[in-house]
């Protein structure tokens, strides 16, 4: 067995194919086969079913190019999964609510998307009894998502359109658990829909007044 921010959650690169770049060394093309393959794997068969042998064999590179770049299964899959959210671009409209809403959105492409939803749903049942597994996939896949979500309601709570009091983890629990729920236990429809509610609770729960005395209106 082999030994990396969601599971974040937001900005999702198209994984139903990833281009491996020729131009790029041999280590780091062999690298980028290893990791666009891992993902592959996952969404097929699920962590379980995953092996180092596997992924070596279908990205054309020999088990020991794995581990000079992975010590450990579990480092391999963390690395990958983390790949599928690599840069969150944190909006700036100038208006809370559309800042969310473009995170938030982001994330329903990262749950929907062909390859990344059922490789995410695999790696997260893992997460259940592999706690090596479950700490690094919570630093460096959801935890990328939360910072930008906190980014985006701090910077409002300091341009007056949230209260000052707003409770950020709660917030970033509204935000991110019914997507989550929907994705690995209701199976609802996760859709623009769902974004916007999420988001229209937030704001109504926070929102600063206006000087009328009602909440303040989003642009």
């Amino acid at each position: 067995m082999l030994r990396n921010e969601v599971i974040s959650f937001c900005v999702v690169a198209n994984v139903e194919h990833i281009p491996i770049r020729r131009g790029r060394p041999p280590s780091a093309r062999s690298r980028e086969a290893a990791l666009a393959t891992t993902v592959e794997l996952l969404a097929e068969g699920g962590y379980g079913r995953l092996t180092t042998a596997a992924v070596a064999k279908r990205a054309g590179v020999s088990t020991a190019t794995l581990y000079r770049h992975w010590e450990s299964k579990d480092a391999l899959v963390t690395d990958a999964v983390s790949g599928l959210v690599a840069e969150i671009r944190i909006p700036d409209h100038g208006d809370v609510r559309r800042d969310l809403l473009s995170l938030m959105h982001d994330a329903v492409r990262l749950y929907t998307t062909s390859v990344a939803a059922p490789a995410l749903r695999g790696v997260t049942t893992e997460m259940a009894h592999n706690a090596e597994l479950r700490d690094t996939i919570r630093e460096r896949f959801l935890a990328a998502r939360r910072t930008a979500l906190r980014e985006v309601l701090e910077r409002g709570s300091a341009r007056g359109e949230l209260v000052g009091a707003i409770d950020c983890e709660l917030a970033l629990d509204l935000l991110g658990g019914p997507l989550f729920y929907r994705f690995l236990i209701t199976g609802g429809p996760i859709d623009e829909a769902l974004a916007e509610g999420v988001v229209d609770v937030v704001m109504a729960r926070w929102a600063a007044p206006s000087e009328g005395g009602g909440r303040r209106r989003s642009k």
